[in-house]
């Protein structure tokens, strides 16, 4: 299958060397990666969900320049930055420490019953094997990428940025979405807004969000103004004592229904209703009753995926 038939990506480069690849329209499994260019070797960003995505990636760096991926950052181990991991031979794959037994605990990928079809090629689990707990820093030549994780359980317990601060350049992972809708389920709505402020005291200026198009520091700004809100019908729902999935089909969603993926208030609101419960950040939830009550939410059809 030709990759022209899963959509546009646009390579954009926002720095010297260093290159998005922004892959449209950045819904489910449509996610970012990028990477910078050195005279021995390339630094990834994260990998893509399917086998050919991941090629398409792959040939696009190989327009750039014909040195190797000598090193792959995953942001975090959802599958759509990491199941095209083992396509990458050369490269050390660095996560944060918690990173690699998540996606061991994920599995292969799957479409149904929540999906709708995906063909994911012949995808091999390849989970980081260079783990770091805080931060750790590489170099494309002399030019310093630090790699860090904040602290905090956010879109999940395992986020890791990486940011260029002589370039003013960070690659956000997941902890932006750029029109589309913030997922925090397997996270914490609290943590990813203290998250969130500690970010944006690095002075971004140029902010490649794990989907959608290049941004800018504007970007925090509209991902906060959703968690909060997702916290205000959390907080009206709790004490109404209807399910997250009442109070979400009960919630005119105002400026934030024309982002991508609306379903995703669902799983987000058991996020914040366990955080009104009083639960630790991160605490585990039940993913199948969410996933079920975001496809109840979305008219009772699997939710669409176009990788």
């Amino acid at each position: 299958m030709n990759i022209d038939d899963f959509g546009r990506s646009d390579l954009v480069e926002v720095s010297a060397g260093v290159f998005a690849y922004v892959q449209h329209d950045g819904s489910w499994w449509i996610n970012n990666t990028g990477f910078l260019v050195g005279s021995s070797g390339v630094i990834s960003v994260d990998a893509c969900s399917t086998e050919a995505r991941t090629r398409a990636y792959l040939d696009t760096i190989g327009t750039v320049t014909d040195q190797p991926v000598r090193t792959l950052v995953n942001t975090h181990h959802h599958g759509d930055h990491t199941f095209g991991n083992y396509l990458f031979p050369t490269a050390t794959i660095v996560g944060q420490e918690r990173s690699r037994e998540a996606l061991k605990a994920w599995g292969l990928p799957r479409s149904a019953p929540y999906w709708t079809e995906v063909e994911w090629g012949d995808v091999e689990l390849s989970p980081p094997f260079l783990t770091f707990k805080d931060s750790i820093t590489l170099y494309a030549d002399d030019l310093k990428c630090e790699v860090r994780h904040l602290g905090h359980p956010a879109h999940t317990d395992n986020d890791s940025v990486l940011w260029l601060p002589e370039r003013g350049v960070l690659f956000a992972g997941d902890l932006l979405f750029n029109g589309g809708t913030p997922f925090v389920f397997q996270g914490s709505i609290a943590g990813a807004l203290e998250t969130l402020d500690e970010l944006e005291k690095l002075g971004a200026e140029t902010i490649v969000p794990g989907h959608g198009s290049v941004c800018g520091p504007e970007a925090f700004g509209h991902v906060r103004r959703y968690l909060r809100f997702v916290q205000g019908v959390a907080s009206r729902g709790v004490a109404a004592g209807v399910s997250p999935l009442e109070a979400a089909l009960d919630t005119d969603l105002g400026e934030f229904a024309e982002l991508l993926d609306a379903e995703r208030i669902v799983g987000n609101l058991y996020r914040a209703y366990s955080e009104e419960r009083g639960e630790p950040w991160g605490t585990p939830l039940d993913a199948t009753a969410a996933l079920a009550d975001m496809v109840t939410y979305s008219g009772g059809m699997p939710l669409t995926c176009h990788a």
